[in-house]
C-alpha cells in the first residue's frame, strides 16, 4: 500500500497550477449520460474517483475515456444497463449521482445505497423524496434503490437542509422532466453551478443555478458538448495553506479567486499577504509563522468543511489560539488524534477543536482517516522535524492529482514509498 515520506522543514516557493475540481467533474460525468451525442470534457483532474466513475459508467455501456492530458471523450449515449453496483459505489459516494440522470433518461435505476469517506452520515433521503415528488416510484430494498418512471414532471422540490448531491441529483432530473420545476434551499456550491452550465451547454434550460433558488423548464432532449470543468478550490486552498505554514511564496494558477473568498480572509487573518488576478492567486508569508484563526464550516459561501483539516494543520504550529467549529459533518475531526501523536495541542469539545499553536510538530508516522485528513496530515508533516510517513493514502489520490509531484515543484522534500514505517527507520 502506498504511502508519503515527508521530510520536514521546506518552505514551499513558487508556482503550481490548479487541477480540475474532482467535486464539479463527478456529477458532469454522471451528467453525460443525459446526452444524445458525443461529449468532450477537458481540464478532468486524473484522479481514482474520476476512474472509478468512468468504470461506473463503461459498466452501463457508456463509452467514455480519459487521455493523458485529463481530457475526457466518447459517446455516453449507448447504455445497455441501468444499475450502479455495491462494489463501485460503497467506494464513492458521489456514485449516487447517476439515480437522476438514469431515472429521467431512461426510465429505470437500481443503484446502491452509497459509500465513500468516514465522516458522518450522509442520508440519500433528500434524493429519493424529490424523485419521487417528480412522479418515480421508488423501493429501497437489500441495499439498493430501485426507480422507476415513465417521464417525470415537474414539481417544486423544497430541501428541509442544504445539500450539494441532492440539489445535482434533482437538476440532472429535472431537465428531461415534464414541464417546469422549482428547487428551493439549493446548494450554492460553484460546483452546482457549473454542473449547470455544461447542462446549459447541451441544451437545458435552467436559471438561478449558484442560488438558493433554481428554476428548469424540461426539455425533451440533450446534444453532446464539449466543456471545460472548472478549477479545484479545495486543492487550491490546500497549496496556499502550505505557504503559509511553511513561511513561504505560492502562486497558484488556473484557479477562481471569487470562489475562495472565505478561505482567502482567514490566510489575510493569519498575517499572510494574498494578491488575486483573473485566474491565480498567490500567498507571500515572508516567512514568519502565521496567526491562529478561528474558523466555522458552513455550505458554500461560508468557510467550507472540505479545508477544515488543513487549518487544523496550520492552527497547530501558528502563534495562538484557534477555535474551529465543525458544524457540517459530525464525525470529521478523526485527523486530530494523528495530529496530536505529532504534538499538536488540540482539544476536541463536541463539534469543536481548540487548537494551541505549538513551536514546532515532531515527525511520526500517521495514518490517513478520509480525504482531506489527508491533506491535513500532508501539511503538517511539511513542516515537522524529520521525516513524517503518511499512511492510507489511497484517501489523497481520490481528489488529489499527484499532489506529492506539485508539492515537489514547490521545493518539498517528498516521495511516494510502499515502505512501513519501521522499514523507513531503518533505511
Amino acid at each position: 500500500m502506498d504511502k508519503l515520506l515527508i521530510t520536514g522543514g521546506t518552505q514551499l516557493n513558487g508556482e503550481v497550477r490548479a487541477s480540475g475540481a474532482k467535486n464539479a467533474a463527478l456529477p458532469i460525468l454522471a451528467a453525460t449520460l443525459l446526452a444524445e451525442g458525443p461529449v468532450t470534457l477537458t481540464n478532468v483532474p486524473r484522479l481514482r474517483d474520476i476512474r472509478t466513475t468512468l468504470d461506473l459508467l463503461g459498466r452501463l455501456g457508456a463509452h467514455l475515456t480519459q487521455d493523458e492530458d485529463g481530457v475526457v471523450r466518447g459517446e455516453p449515449s449507448t447504455l445497455t444497463r441501468f444499475d450502479a453496483p455495491y462494489e463501485l459505489v460503497k467506494t464513492m459516494r458521489a456514485s449516487i449521482l447517476v439515480l437522476g440522470p438514469l431515472v429521467t433518461r431512461y426510465g429505470q435505476a437500481d443503484v446502491s445505497l452509497p459509500g465513500g469517506c468516514a465522516i458522518g452520515a450522509r442520508p440519500v433521503n433528500l434524493h429519493i423524496d424529490g424523485l419521487r415528488a417528480m412522479g418515480a416510484e421508488i423501493t429501497v430494498a437489500g441495499g439498493y434503490i430501485r426507480a422507476r418512471a415513465d417521464r417525470l414532471h415537474g414539481a417544486r422540490l423544497i430541501f428541509e437542509t442544504v445539500t450539494v448531491t441532492g440539489t445535482e441529483n434533482l437538476l440532472m432530473a429535472a431537465v428531461l422532466a415534464r414541464g417546469e420545476t422549482l428547487i428551493e434551499n439549493a446548494a450554492h456550491e460553484p460546483e452546482v453551478a457549473d454542473l449547470a452550465d455544461f447542462l446549459i451547454a447541451m441544451g437545458a434550460r435552467i436559471e438561478g443555478a449558484g442560488t438558493d433558488r433554481i428554476y428548469v423548464q424540461g426539455v425533451d432532449r440533450l446534444g453532446g458538448a464539449k466543456f471545460a470543468v472548472m478549477p479545484d478550490r479545495i486543492e487550491t486552498g490546500t497549496f496556499l495553506v502550505g505557504a503559509a505554514m511553511t513561511g513561504g511564496r505560492v502562486r497558484v494558477l488556473n484557479t477562481r479567486p471569487d470562489c475562495l473568498e472565505a478561505v482567502l480572509q482567514k490566510l489575510r487573518e493569519c498575517g499572510a499577504r494574498v494578491e488575486t488576478g483573473p485566474d491565480w492567486i498567490e500567498l507571500d508569508m515572508q516567512g514568519r509563522r502565521p496567526h491562529a484563526v478561528d474558523i466555522h464550516t458552513a455550505p458554500y459561501p461560508a468557510f467550507p468543511t472540505d479545508m477544515q483539516a488543513q487549518f487544523c494543520a496550520l492552527n497547530s504550529i501558528a502563534d495562538g489560539v484557534g477555535v474551529v467549529a465543525e458544524t457540517v459533518f459530525e464525525n470529521r475531526f478523526m485527523h486530530i488524534p494523528e495530529l496530536q501523536r505529532m504534538g499538536a495541542d488540540i482539544r476536541i469539545d463536541g463539534h469543536l477543536a481548540v487548537c494551541r499553536g505549538v513551536e514546532h510538530l515532531t515527525a511520526a508516522p500517521v495514518m490517513a482517516t478520509d480525504l482531506r485528513a489527508s491533506a491535513g496530515l500532508v501539511l503538517a508533516g511539511l513542516v515537522a522535524q524529520g521525516e513524517t510517513l503518511v499512511d492510507r493514502i489511497y484517501h489523497l489520490d481520490r481528489g488529489y492529482d499527484n499532489i506529492e509531484a506539485k508539492l515537489a515543484g514547490l521545493g518539498a522534500v517528498i516521495r511516494r514509498t510502499s515502505a512501513t514505517a519501521g522499514e523507513v527507520e531503518s533505511a
